[in-house]
């Protein structure tokens, strides 16, 4: 999207800060991008961004004679409303010359015209930087030049009035979005989304897919299918996690194991396992979440980074209201059932005895599900999700095959405690959802605090119990089923009993985590977006769309299923 240069210019107000110069970039590559970076803080650097940091650092070449130069030079402009790091300066016939370095190539005058140009956007980066160094060296500057590396050449660009008055133009638009409280829409170029760096968080195609009929969707492809890092899970003790560099060394009586911080997630940290402050801060500087589960897998806290402003505004406007909040929960619950209901009909299917046995149960999950589309209220969706829930644990044990001991049988549900091996199993792996999606939210920017279903009565953030309604089948129950019916639990070494309750033991708590993260790495089609996905990048996905129902784009939240 080309921004218009030619809107009405605005007065800035005394107490607006300055913009950074390299937003001008994002203004003329995309409005979007320029509102997502630059007004709600939201950055992701891919590769394409690295490898331009390291060309700064790295490749920008030293004069080869005596004349003045000012290299990564800070310059700033009240008036003009800018600021930024101009790669260098240097004197050229008598005269300072701005100059920008780009790791890619130039624009070419056509196909037959190969004369090189500038890009739209380099050529108006440089020239406000022009303007800076203008002002701040009290010297005129009629030339600011741009290297492009991948080419190996070099483009001047004059500095007239007609680019100072581009320069001011864009300044006053981009000034005017900072203003806005609503995101701009989706780019008309899906070829700059493919390019762009912020396409994880801006979910351009999934955006398109909401307004496009049922049977003649497109397939989303941009959003990353597999996770690019993994979970640390601290769980011996005891044990310190401590920060050598840019890796992660997790020291216990067994030796010490080195990560390298890129390939980290989140590092949980279980019972008594300790972590210090500089792993910590590093932690936090590379956004790594740290989190501290008990034993018992209850999670106790975590490290929070600073939430993002307008996106918790916007969260907070859209969850006071009422019918919002009645429309999410009514997706959420109905979608819940509906996993559990097809869970049951696919987990007895070809086996007669066990289907005649949760067929009842089957029927009233059936009406739930039909009453909870209807509900126009959240006590009313509270019930059926309630009725649901006790017809579908009704029935758990006809998931489970005959060889499945009756020790790891349910008999009812008991959560607060667990009192029998099978809801140990279930409360431990729900315990764990919980973990990854509080981390996810916050990742993300949002309020945990703040949800549409549960009510915030206890200390558990009610939009990260509202979220994992819609994964603990996906997630935990199939996982957990499969592996029961395979044989891979021992009833004795697996956990610890106790009169009145069932915990795991240290070997079913690891078997529990690796079961757990093994599922986070298998691959699902989702059937909104037809992408294919690994289960732990759908958690993320599915909190992205939660966050466009109240930013401009709804209808995509909670249309995850089994099939």
């Amino acid at each position: 999207m080309t921004a218009n240069l030619d809107s009405n210019d605005t007065v800035a107000a005394p107490e607006e800060p300055p913009i950074r110069v390299m937003a001008l970039h994002a203004l003329l590559y995309c409005e979007r991008l320029f509102y997502l970076e630059e007004v709600e803080g939201l950055y992701e650097a891919d590769e394409r961004v690295y490898a331009g940091r390291r060309l700064h650092e790295e490749r920008v070449p030293k004069l080869d004679d005596d004349s003045r130069e000012l290299r990564s030079f800070e310059v700033s402009s009240e008036s003009l409303g800018l600021f930024g790091k101009v790669d260098a300066a240097r004197i050229r016939d008598g005269d300072w010359v701005a100059y920008e370095h780009k790791k890619g190539r130039c624009k070419r005058v056509s196909s037959s015209d190969k004369t090189p140009m500038a890009w739209p956007s380099d050529r108006l980066q440089v020239a406000a930087y022009a303007m800076l160094l203008e002002e701040q060296l009290g010297q005129t500057v009629t030339q600011g030049r741009i290297r492009y590396h991948q080419d190996n050449v070099t483009v001047r660009v004059p500095i007239d009035d007609l680019i100072r008055a581009e320069v001011r133009a864009a300044v006053e638009m981009m000034r005017r979005l900072r203003r806005s409280g609503d995101r701009p829409p989706v780019s008309d170029n899906e070829k700059l989304c493919r390019r762009c760096s912020l396409r994880v968080i801006c979910l351009p195609e999934e955006e398109r897919i909401t307004v496009q009929p049922e049977g003649a969707r497109d397939r989303a492809t941009l959003f990353p299918s597999r996770r690019d890092r993994r979970t640390l899970h601290v769980t011996t003790v005891p044990a310190t996690v401590k920060r050598s560099a840019r890796q992660l060394h997790v020291e216990t009586d067994e030796g010490t194991k080195k990560i390298p911080m890129e390939q980290v997630d989140a590092v949980v940290l279980y019972g008594g396992a300790q972590i210090t402050s500089q792993a910590i801060a590093a932690c936090v500087h590379e956004k790594v979440a740290v989190q501290w589960v008990t034993t018992g897998g209850r999670v106790t806290g975590m490290v929070e980074t600073p939430g993002r402003v307008r996106q918790r505004i916007r969260q907070y406007t859209a969850l006071t209201q009422s019918d919002i909040c009645l429309q999410l929960a009514r997706v959420t619950v109905v979608a819940k059932i509906q996993f559990q209901l097809q869970y049951l009909l696919r987990g007895t299917r070809g086996n007669e005895i066990a289907r005649a046995a949760a067929q009842a149960d089957i029927e009233m999950i059936r009406r739930a599900v039909s009453r909870a589309e209807k509900s126009e209220s959240l006590d009313s969706l509270r019930g059926e999700e309630g009725i649901a829930a006790r017809h579908y644990f009704s029935s758990f044990n006809q998931l489970l095959s005959d060889r499945v001991a009756a020790s790891l049988r349910m008999n009812g549900r008991t959560k607060h405690p667990p009192r029998d091996r099978l809801n140990c199993l279930l409360s431990y792996g729900y315990s764990m959802i919980f973990g990854l999606v509080q981390r996810t939210i916050l990742a993300i920017g949002l309020e945990p605090a703040f949800g549409y279903f549960h009510q915030p009565r206890t200390t558990a953030p009610p939009l990260v119990m509202d979220v994992m309604e819609l994964f603990r089948t996906l997630l935990w129950e199939m996982p957990l089923v499969g592996s029961l019916n395979r044989g891979q639990w021992d009833e004795t070494s697996d956990f610890e009993i106790y009169p009145g309750h069932v915990w795991l033991s240290d070997e079913g708590r690891k078997k529990a985590i690796t079961l757990f993260e093994t599922r986070l790495t298998e691959s699902y089609r989702h059937p909104y977006t037809d992408q294919s996905l690994e289960y732990g990048r759908m958690v993320e996905l599915e909190l992205r769309l939660l966050e466009k129902e109240w930013s401009g784009s709804s209808g995509a939240f909670g249309q995850l299923r089994i099939r």
